[in-house]
């Protein structure tokens, strides 16, 4: 299944994307609830598998995927040659920092260049959403707690990253984590350690690589986050990017007003957002 959220900025509802067309699940299911914590919980997964529907043309935003999710951890140094252009040693265990819901953005919308900080950059991720709640996850059991996947744009802010210290600041800006286009489940993706990830600027690719050269795949990301933090569902593991990103680049390469930036991972699908002040 392709799940997705359509509609206007905060009235979005929950649908199916099939070939194109939209399933509009609130008019077979009057008390669906938005694609949250709720809608893991009460067990939605399960109820719109079984639709059929072959859906409607629509012409209407796509919003992210997940609605407010409790949090958004993401990694970084997770690939082997992004570590290395920027000069750091691979990480002996995963590297975590957050992003906040602020951030979650649609595929297709814009992102908002701050005020307060420059050298604005793209990262193409794969990202997990969880699908039911746990705690010291063993690794072998940890495919079994994922919802789907979907595609995320880790935009950074590199002049707040570097010169606070610390990355809390240079992540968290508004609309700085476009994802989607949809909740793509486990059942029709062969295999997620195998998907190439790109991402481009104006046409021109910039990232190529593959999730299979991640450094820590997800059992052991789900392992490692779950041991001490509880997932809960609708919660967004961003899995780290590979090399290509514009900081590192020399000269450096940093985003613009009306830059479009495109990320894509095969079989998931891929978001198109322009920057604007």
């Amino acid at each position: 299944m392709r799940i997705i959220r359509f509609g206007p900025q905060g009235q979005e509802k929950p649908g199916l994307w099939k070939d194109g067309r939209i399933v509009d699940l609130t008019a077979i299911f009057p008390d669906i609830p938005d694609v949250s914590e709720q809608f893991f919980r009460q067990g939605w997964l399960q109820k719109i598998a079984a639709v059929k529907a072959d859906g409607e043309e629509i012409t209407v935003r796509i919003g992210p995927p997940v609605q407010n999710p409790s949090k958004i951890i993401c990694l970084g140094k997770n690939y082997a040659e992004h570590a290395k252009e920027g000069g750091f040693d691979k990480p002996d265990s995963p590297l975590l920092f957050a992003k906040t819901p602020n951030t979650l953005n649609g595929p297709y919308d814009p992102v908002l260049l701050p005020k307060s900080c420059g050298q604005v950059d793209w990262e193409v991720e794969l990202a997990v959403i969880i699908g039911q709640e746990g705690k010291r996850i063993p690794r072998h059991d940890a495919m079994q707690y994922i919802a789907g996947y979907s595609v995320m744009n880790d935009v950074s802010g590199r002049e707040a990253q570097f010169s606070d210290s610390q990355w809390f600041r240079g992540k968290s800006f508004d609309t700085f984590a476009p994802l989607g286009p949809a909740l793509v489940t486990p059942d029709e993706i062969e295999d997620i350690h195998n998907l190439r990830l790109t991402a481009e600027v104006d046409g021109k690719l910039m990232q190529d690589g593959n999730t299979g050269t991640m450094i820590f795949d997800i059992p052991k990301i789900i392992e490692y986050i779950s041991e001490d933090i509880t997932l809960k569902p609708g919660d967004i593991i961003s899995t780290g990017t590979p090399s290509g990103v514009g900081i590192f680049r020399d000269p450096p390469i940093t985003l613009k007003p009306q830059n479009v930036v495109v990320c894509e991972i095969e079989k998931i699908g891929r978001l198109k957002n322009e920057f604007i002040t």
